[in-house]
């Protein structure tokens, strides 16, 4: 859940959104979850959520790159290694969405949520961000989310627009026209489903295109903070996720006007669902093993963020586990008053959407856990007594990230042009992620920054086990990446909306 923190965005007043800035559109990106192993009986404890002691993994040889604290632009951020250099591309406008490359002409293309898609050519000394024809509000309707190429510039687009208090989901799919526009088609679209109609109706946004570019996978965000009821003022009672929420769908990428049901049975005959479990995966990506990896964020509690290995058929414990930890409100024992992961800070806390909840639904069981995360960064945790600790200074690990530090912009580093010690190889894999930041709480650990994570597989080949470091500070809600060599460009959502450029010598 973002809205505590994009209510005070201004925008540029060259690229001012219509409407809502991303009110629902990124409203739910700080807090989506997921989780892992059998689920524990309704009558049982709750486990203690310490994390468990691990052993370090090994990462590649590192490069020759020293520390440094280095503040190159006035107000920019942070750098914290000496082969890195920073430039400031454009400003594209506090509240947009998405980045993305498109393969086919080499330019960034950013996602507004109302004002369509502009072009940026970041190879230019002076960049004046594009308005893209044929990507209006009436070519697409609602509110876009999210943001994807194909190899030949054929353009995919997340829409979401709310109908009589219930949300429809629209993938577009834009063929180019050879004049600079685009020529659209549905290539599938949900029935109305439920709104909740307030900071936790994540919707659906992520978007990304398998490596064969026969699929592509959809995030379809969850309506509730932590599985609650959430009823939109009565009507619709008793109603919690439905089928169309919580999970990552997988669509042909040909599809035509593919119609998706709110109903389980008939998405299983149409075989769609390709993971659940998943509250919010606003960001997708596939590494270059061919490993699909979505992070998650935590809800409105101080439970962990995750990053996830995603695989077909898996469920990844929404709303039942957060990291390793059992959503305490499953346990019709709960009482909210003793529960030491709340802070007043919190939308849901306020609302009083934590309390003894007797007809939680009973968890399924067979959750995968999130990735591991060894530290030294973002390893931050709530122990159940209320006091903060750190898992890798303990000699512990966390499944993954400190809660609340919204991890986004993943992408895999590849290119040789890169310093020896950001490249993968055979047995890891490199993975820079950045975080838009805490939406409020007293963790010290409050993200906006990026990480380098050391990716490898453990020893059962179940999961992944990072050596997680931090490389960069001081952005303003990063909220989306590309990588194209050895050069990293992040988009800012708060602010002026900078795109910056991060070369790695």
């Amino acid at each position: 859940m973002i809205t505590p923190r994009h209510t005070s965005i201004t925008p540029r007043p060259a690229l001012r959104w219509r409407g809502r800035l991303l009110a629902a559109a990124i409203a739910g990106v700080v807090l989506a979850s997921c989780s892992s192993p059998t689920a524990v009986p309704p009558t049982a404890v709750p486990p203690t959520s310490a994390p468990a002691t691990s052993a370090p993994a090994t990462a590649p040889a590192s490069g020759t790159a020293s520390p440094v604290t280095n503040q190159p632009i006035a107000g920019g951020p942070v750098l914290l290694r000496s082969d890195m250099s920073l430039r400031k591309v454009a400003e594209v406008g506090g509240g947009a969405a998405k980045l993305a490359l498109n393969p086919a002409d080499g330019k960034l293309y950013v996602l507004t949520p109302t004002d369509g898609v502009y072009r940026i050519d970041q190879t230019a000394a002076s960049t004046n961000p594009q308005v893209v024809s044929g990507t209006s509000a009436s070519d697409l309707p609602g509110t876009s989310e999210g943001l994807a190429f194909g190899a030949d510039g054929t353009m995919y687009v997340v829409t979401n627009q709310s109908l009589n208090h219930k949300n429809q989901a629209t993938v577009r799919r834009g063929k180019p026209n050879g004049s600079g526009g685009y020529t659209w088609s549905v290539l599938a679209q949900t029935a109305t489903y439920p709104l909740a109609e307030n900071n936790f109706d994540h919707l659906w946004n992520g978007i990304t295109l398998s490596p064969d570019a026969k699929y592509v996978f959809v995030n379809a965000g969850s309506r509730t903070d932590h599985g609650e009821v959430e009823d939109a003022g009565f009507r619709f009672p008793d109603t919690r996720d439905v089928a169309l929420t919580a999970r990552i769908f997988r669509l042909p990428s040909d599809a035509d006007n593919l119609q998706l049901p709110n109903d389980e049975a008939a998405l299983a005959t149409l075989g769609v669902v390709y993971a659940r479990g998943t509250r919010n995966a606003f960001d997708l990506a596939f590494a270059p093993n061919g490993d699909f990896f979505a992070v998650d964020n935590g809800p409105d509690a101080d439970w962990p963020d995750e990053l996830n290995w995603i695989r077909q058929g898996l469920n990844y414990g929404f709303p039942w586990r957060f990291g390793l930890n059992d959503n305490p409100q499953q346990f019709p024992n709960y009482n909210a008053l003793n529960d030491k992961h709340l802070n007043a800070d919190f939308v849901a806390v306020q609302r009083g959407t934590y309390h003894t909840d007797p007809t939680f639904p009973k968890a399924p069981g067979n959750f995968t856990d999130p990735v591991i995360n060894l530290g030294p960064a973002s390893t931050e945790y709530r122990a159940d007594d209320g006091t903060s600790h750190n898992a890798a200074a303990e000699g512990k690990s966390l499944n993954t990230f400190t809660p609340h530090r919204s991890p986004l912009g993943l992408v895999f580093a590849t290119d040789a042009k890169l310093p020896a010690d950001l490249l993968g190889d055979s047995t890891h894999l490199s993975l820079l992620i950045s975080s838009w930041g805490a939406a409020g709480g007293n963790l010290t650990d409050n993200g906006e920054d990026l990480l380098h994570m050391v990716l490898t597989k453990t020893a059962a080949g179940d999961n992944y086990q990072s050596v997680t470091t931090q490389i960069a500070r001081g952005f303003q809600n990063p909220v989306a990446a590309v990588l194209i060599e050895n050069r990293y460009y992040l988009l800012e959502n708060g602010g002026k909306g900078v795109i910056w450029e991060i070369t790695f010598k």
